[in-house]
């Protein structure tokens, strides 16, 4: 596709909200669909590029904030890791699509922590290319969507339409899929703000505004844990009192499951970093194959290029041949023809010259016949005078 503008758009949003079914109707791809309760996208991956409106568009898919396969710190390490590497090798997002989904009734704390996230991503400054998608129609009356759509409009995403996103409706079908991407595909490409805050301003993973909400949002949960596992504390000390083991014996597991959990997130931010640093590596290593292949492919083309300008070549001295060969012909052709026509020319001379000599030789004859016919007649009259002069003569 040479000569082609490239386009590339994430599609983001919770798990089951059909980013996936998305990127399939748009781009013909057959990427895996979550089915039920469990979320299917566990890696970040593009599509092969496909043509649009004279756009060459690819399409990326990420997992969403609430994965039932990874937890939060693994997605912001392979988001975080994707769209930073992407970046250094000079590759933009011309939009973002947020996927939501119609059919939730309320707006949870899934739902908050998502969208929560997502901006952090992106900041302030992208979000003309941000277009909101609300999706999944069919699965409640329209009158009740176009409620919920209000509601959207006017309170959950006011602010980003304020400063500059759209919102708009996905019919579930190629031709609506591809409605939306025309809202896009003609951005200017813009830098997120994790990739400024990664590539440009160096920040370390934890550094970041996306990095720092999940942070919070860890020690607001370990917190939280600390608080039960306290209050678990107490609970046991009472059982204690009151020799209640079964209670003690509950609490005591309770208090060792909180605290494994306290443990877990205490060390997230240590895996933060490692899990950043493993999906670059990853992304790095898979970049380096693909160059690689890149450039194997170059050169089965470049031979083959050279093999095609070596034909071309030969072909070209083949019909410079053909040419002069046929060339001398049509030389050969008009000389004959002019031989035969100068054959001609001369037959004609030759014959005019001996119907001239015809000629000369029958006015000579006539000459000759015209002559001895006055010889005759001057004869003839001499022969009359003599013979009057004798009657004369005999007379007298």
């Amino acid at each position: 596709m040479a000569g082609t503008l490239s386009i590339r758009i994430a599609i983001m949003g919770p798990s089951g909200s059909g980013k996936t079914t998305f990127i399939n109707e748009a781009s013909g791809s057959d990427f895996a669909i979550g089915r039920g309760l469990e979320s299917c996208t566990s890696e970040v991956q593009a599509t092969k590029p496909f043509k649009l409106n004279g756009r060459e568009v690819t399409l990326i898919d990420t997992p969403g904030f609430d994965d039932t396969s990874r937890s939060d710190t693994d997605i912001l390490a392979m988001i975080g890791a994707y769209l930073s590497q992407t970046y250094e090798h000079g590759a933009k997002l011309a939009g973002i699509i947020y996927m939501h989904r119609i059919s939730d009734f309320r707006m949870g704390g899934t739902n908050k922590r998502n969208f929560k996230m997502f901006r952090e991503l992106c900041g302030e400054s992208t979000l003309r290319n941000v277009l909101i998608v609300t999706n999944m129609w069919s699965e409640v009356a329209s009158d009740l969507g176009e409620m919920r759509e209000k509601e959207l409009e006017n309170n959950f995403f006011k602010e980003i339409l304020i400063k500059g996103a759209r919102m708009t409706r996905h019919e579930s079908t190629r031709q609506s899929t591809h409605r939306i991407l025309r809202y896009l595909i003609h951005n200017q490409p813009a830098t997120l703000l994790i990739q400024k805050e990664l590539v440009n301003e160096h920040k370390n993973i934890i550094q970041t505004s996306a990095g720092s909400e999940l942070m919070q949002v860890l020690n607001e949960q370990r917190e939280r844990h600390e608080e039960g596992v306290a209050q678990l504390r107490k609970d046991m000390e009472a059982a204690i009192r009151d020799k209640d083991h079964e209670t003690r014996e509950e609490l005591k597991e309770e208090i060792q499951t909180k605290s494994e959990q306290i443990l877990k997130l205490q060390g997230e931010k240590d895996r933060l970093e490692a899990e950043f640093k493993a999906a670059k590596e990853r992304l790095e290593a898979r970049i380096s194959v693909m160059e690689e292949k890149h450039h194997e492919q170059g050169q089965t083309v470049d031979a083959l290029k050279e093999q095609l300008e070596t034909e071309r070549k030969d072909r070209e001295k083949l019909a410079v041949e053909q040419e002069q060969k046929e060339q001398r012909l049509r030389r050969l052709e008009e000389d004959n023809a002019k031989a035969l026509e100068l054959q001609r020319l001369n037959s004609v001379r030759e014959l005019d010259r001996l119907a001239a000599v015809r000629v000369e030789l029958q006015e000579e004859l006539r000459e000759e016949e015209q002559q001895s016919t006055k010889e005759s007649h001057v004869e003839d009259g001499g022969l009359v005078e003599d013979i009057i002069t004798w009657v004369k003569s005999w007379w007298s």
